[in-house]
């Protein structure tokens, strides 16, 4: 008979554990090793153990525990080796090499230094490999390495989906593949818990590193402020370099590196497979659209006094629509109860399979077509069913670089420059002082255009050394209001105002409170600008898109 504390026959068993000069009772098996442990240093010695159990135990049931660990130990054992399968997964992950030549925001008639980087990656169906966007951003040269060689390959670029951080890699010789088989990647959810294997190259050494964790969170959440995806929790040690690399579970891959936490210990965030193959095939067109989403203000239906303002039943759940542009199929106080054919509750979260919970963005990409999504409304006690449309990305008037170079034009001792979303992020350092100056890169960071290609026009650095600009001053990041009285609407409209411009002196009025207007003479002014590109040592007054502007 099996008792708590061990075998009994007819009552209660007593336990000994080894004291410093014999023995004492325990009623419990484990606090009796314990204690055995702690009295001899910290370790149970094996030879003492030994005789400890045949005193108290007996030979013959000392002999059915070795014999019991003896077979465990058999049991155990192949999972000491490395499995064929394990080869396999590893031979499928590559370390990348790059050299990037990163946009210089504050000077952007020229790039900044090479800077050299790795990362991870692994090799998928169709003689591809997938790593992250921000491993191979900006790359002028991709190498990438295979396991357990010393040979690199020269590949590029053939996508690329910066919001949700993943690329696609080509090689040159497409050989590479004939001894390095691409992994599978899994079309379903890991289990919370499950324990998972990451595999890369990261900083610390050359070899493939193979770490160990467990499945911690899966949740949909911001990527980067404008993309929505799933994001998957994994407590394993991840660091720079493993970027890229897979996640596997069993056999398949179920994941993605692509960023670790500097300010916790293992903890890593994973781009789950879910991700990916919406990522594969929208590419399969050859071009990348990105993930659609809702923009609409929307807030949460749990507060009783507003649902008894919108006489909502206890039944009906979802979110509430808080405001709504005027030609929206959205009004205000709509209860968005229903996408497609799953009920929204009162967070916003909705079931999926395999008992998880997200917010019910996560099946605006996957029921969306044709830029709308079907949503179910409570409007004024009714049930309606609209088509509300969706997009990638909000319409700003300060745009991402999306990868590019940012456009530039150089005008006697100034340069300017389109206001990026990258050069306001910068810009976040000083943001107070920018707020004090009443500076438009802080008061319309969010702002739609208000026109069709409108661009905030920015000086991005100090005047060029020149003598006619004496006297002047401006305040930290000058956004251009005019010239000669005409609004700037974007760079090259800016570019066609200097190009037509007249009469012997021009004018340049900037927005904010701490900047003076310039007026220099017009002809000098077009004299100054080739002296300053010879002595500063730059190609061109303009970026390619606005140069033939000024030569019309």
């Amino acid at each position: 008979m099996r008792g708590r504390g061990g075998w009994r026959r007819g009552g209660p068993v007593r336990r000994w554990s080894a004291g410093g000069r014999g023995l004492w009772p325990c009623d419990d098996d484990s606090s009796g090793r314990v204690a055995a442990r702690d009295r001899l240093g910290g370790r149970m010695r094996g030879r003492v153990v030994a005789r400890f159990l045949i005193e108290v135990e007996g030979p013959r049931l000392m002999l059915g525990r070795l014999l019991l660990g003896f077979s465990l130990l058999l049991v155990a054992a192949p999972s000491l080796a490395t499995r064929p399968e394990d080869e396999a997964d590893r031979a499928s992950v590559v370390k990348i090499f790059t050299t990037a030549r990163m946009p210089n925001l504050s000077q952007p008639w020229t790039r900044r230094a090479p800077t050299e980087a790795t990362g991870s990656g692994v090799v998928i169906s169709g003689n591809r490999i997938l790593t992250n966007s921000h491993v191979v951003n900006y790359a002028k040269r991709i190498l990438v390495q295979p396991y357990q060689s010393s040979e690199k390959y020269e590949g590029h670029v053939i996508a690329i989906a910066r919001g949700i951080d993943l690329a696609l890699i080509e090689l040159e010789d497409e050989s590479f593949f004939d001894t390095h088989p691409a992994a599978e990647l899994s079309d379903e959810f890991p289990r919370i818990g499950s324990t998972v294997q990451a595999i890369g190259y990261p900083m610390g050494g050359d070899a493939l590193s193979v770490t160990e964790g467990i499945v911690s969170r899966i949740e949909f959440t911001d990527y980067n402020g404008v993309t929505r995806g799933l994001r998957m929790q994994v407590d394993t040690a991840l660091n720079p370099g493993n970027s890229g690399g897979p996640v596997f579970l069993g056999d398949k891959v179920i994941g993605l590196v692509f960023s670790g936490i500097p300010s916790a210990e293992n903890i890593g965030y994973v781009i789950p497979t879910d991700e990916i193959l919406m990522f594969l095939e929208d590419i399969e067109d050859g071009s990348y659209e990105g993930n659609p989403r809702m923009f609409s203000r929307l807030q949460t239906a749990e507060n009783p006094a507003l649902r008894e303002r919108l006489g909502l039943s206890s039944d009906q759940t979802g979110l509430v629509v808080t405001d709504a542009d005027e030609d929206s199929v959205l009004k205000e106080w709509d209860l968005i109860d229903r996408i497609g054919d799953h009920d929204i509750d009162n967070r916003g979260m909705v079931d999926v399979e395999g008992g998880f919970r997200f917010h019910f963005g996560y099946y605006v990409p996957k029921l969306a077509h044709d830029g709308v999504v079907t949503l179910t409304v409570i409007r004024d006690g009714e049930s309606v069913e609209l088509d509300l449309p969706v997009k990638v990305r909000p319409d700003r008037v300060m745009e991402p670089l999306d990868g590019a170079y940012p456009s530039y034009l150089i005008h006697g001792p100034m340069v300017f420059t389109p206001v990026y979303s990258e050069l306001a992020q910068a810009a976040a350092r000083v943001g107070p002082a920018l707020a004090f100056q009443k500076n438009p890169i802080v008061e319309r960071l969010s702002d739609e255009p208000a026109f069709e290609g409108e661009q905030l026009v920015v000086l991005p650095s100090p005047f060029f050394p020149h003598r006619t600009t004496k006297g002047y001053q401006l305040g930290l990041l000058p956004v251009l209001e005019s010239v000669n009285g005409v609004k700037v609407k974007n760079l090259a409209h800016l570019a066609e105002l200097l190009r037509d411009a007249e009469g012997e002196f021009i004018e340049f009025k900037f927005a904010g409170m701490t900047n003076e207007t310039l007026v220099f003479d017009r002809a000098q002014l077009e004299e100054a600008t080739e002296d300053i590109l010879d002595d500063a040592g730059i190609r061109s007054e303009a970026s390619d898109d606005i140069l033939p502007i000024l030569k019309k």
